[in-house]
């Protein structure tokens, strides 16, 4: 695997993270939580694939195995979204606009896939906008 691939797994795990932050934010993952998340990830992929990517990496399967594994190890939503950040300030460069709009976009449908958005999931999401609109120096 080169380091391309490489970094590009590690993105899709890291996205993981924050996806698992919005869904288990409020304490709670339901189903529909990841239901949407299947769909949004399924659109995500043919869309927003990472140009650095070649075909032989599957967005999908990285992002629902590492979504998964978070699951089952019940792990802190909030370590799992400042996780993410950290890996966004150090892959900058990943972040294009046009990729952080649709992340946003996916994490919003996430968090309102169930009974809407409550507070704790407005917060994290104006946290995620806010995060997106610095820029590391």
């Amino acid at each position: 695997m080169d380091s391309k691939q490489h970094i590009a797994i590690v993105f899709y795990q890291h996205l993981a993270k924050l996806f698992y932050a919005i869904a288990s934010i409020d304490k709670k993952i339901q189903k529909v939580e990841v239901e949407t998340l299947k769909k949004e990830i399924s659109v995500f992929n043919t869309i927003t694939n990472l140009k650095m990517v070649n075909a032989d990496i599957d967005p999908e399967h990285h992002i629902m195995a590492t979504f998964d594994l978070l699951y089952f190890e019940e792990a802190d939503g909030q370590t799992c979204y400042d996780d993410f950040i950290a890996f966004k300030k150090n892959y900058e460069a990943l972040f294009t606009a046009s990729l952080k709009k649709e992340i946003l976009e996916i994490s919003g449908k996430i968090a309102a896939s169930f009974s809407n958005l409550n507070k704790s999931e407005l917060m994290l999401l104006a946290n995620l906008s806010i995060e997106f609109k610095k820029t590391t120096p």
